[in-house]
């Protein structure tokens, strides 16, 4: 594979992992309907979405996404289903001014998402990081003790979400003054400032979670928690935070959640957690949890251009016979190597190597 592009390598080699632990590979449609992404515009990345209308008149869209599309096209079964993709998605990225085409890797588990299953899509989010870059970190963090905490108050959404959205920024005055506009209690206020002042390796974290003075609604979140630290151990899995600040929009994802970082990337280049919510919103009876990878934010760190673009570069005159460079050719080829065939005189590319015949 080394002729290949750095992101085209590692999707191949990401969707490799994912079959070796039995996830299946999926194709999803390049179109979806246009209301699909309406409905669930809050779940996407970004708001805008790529339209048009069919020959029928019905209005459809470039999937921004492929969780949705995977959604909308698998059944509730007693069964679990385990899918991997690679996907091409249409969507504005941040930062950006308009639509870009990006390539998303990524896997789902569609069914009874227990506490195996859980530690396994950690423990491959953790190894899809380490196959980018030796230099990672993946931030954990569970809704269940957030809404274990919001569950002894009276809020609105719109309020949680505010609290959501200061604890994510790590907005600690914010978060304070926030609390004391909502009239909120003393022991809520300190509980819900821990979640923004206490992260850090998830072994040695999450004992401090463990002794806190949290609600009893919190007890099966920090169990689950234990469950995939322990998990994570036994895997070999390192670099793993227990970071409040990766909390999401609840109305969508409960449970575990998490993103990864890759060092010289600013943002996330993996995201993912449990999003049973969304899947009762869209009519489904079953759990899932899956991540995935966004290629395009590794431009950075993997658009280095290579050194030479071919291995071997044969250049032919106006008298090289057919037979020449066909032999030139194939005794680069049986070796493996990456071979151009142009006219002498023409502007050369990199190579390794360059033949005359």
């Amino acid at each position: 594979m080394r002729n290949l592009r750095a992101d085209e390598r590692i999707s191949i080699e990401l969707r490799n992992m994912y079959r070796q632990y039995g996830y299946l590979p999926y194709k999803v449609n390049q179109f979806e309907e246009y209301d699909l992404y309406m409905r669930n515009k809050r779940f996407l990345m970004s708001e805008n979405v790529l339209a048009f209308s069919d020959m029928d008149g019905k209005l459809m869209a470039m999937k921004p996404d492929v969780t949705l599309s995977i959604i909308k096209n698998t059944s509730d079964s007693a069964d679990t289903t385990k899918v991997s993709y690679a996907e091409r998605v249409y969507r504005v990225p941040r930062g950006a001014k308009g639509f870009k085409e990006i390539m998303q890797t990524g896997l789902e588990v569609i069914g009874r998402v227990d506490a195996y299953a859980m530690g396994e899509v950690l423990m491959l989010a953790s190894r899809s990081l380490r196959a980018i870059s030796e230099e990672y970190a993946l931030d954990v963090a569970d809704l269940g003790i957030v809404s274990g905490i919001l569950s002894e108050t009276e809020l609105s959404d719109a309020q949680r979400a505010q609290l959501l959205t200061l604890i994510s920024d790590k907005n600690l005055h914010g978060l304070k003054d926030q609390c004391a506009a909502l009239n909120l209690d003393e022991k809520t206020t300190a509980r819900l400032c821990c979640l923004v002042t206490i992260y850090g390796p998830f072994e040695t974290t999450l004992p401090i979670y463990e002794q806190m003075d949290l609600p009893p609604g919190c007890a099966g979140a920090l169990g689950d928690l234990r469950s995939l630290l322990d998990m994570m151990k036994i895997c070999g899995v390192e670099n793993i935070n227990l970071d409040f600040s990766v909390v999401n929009d609840m109305n969508y994802y409960n449970g575990l959640i998490f993103s990864g970082f890759v060092s010289g990337v600013p943002q996330s280049v993996l995201s993912g957690g449990r999003y049973d919510l969304l899947m009762q919103k869209m009519g489904r009876k079953n759990q899932a949890m899956g991540f995935a990878v966004y290629l395009d934010q590794l431009e950075r760190l993997l658009g280095r251009r290579s050194e030479y673009d071919v291995d071997v570069l044969i250049a032919y005159g106006e008298g090289a016979s057919q037979e020449a460079i066909l032999a030139a050719v194939q005794q680069a080829t049986r070796s493996g190597k990456s071979v151009r065939v142009q006219r002498a005189g023409e502007t050369a590319i990199r190579a390794r190597e360059i033949v005359t015949v």
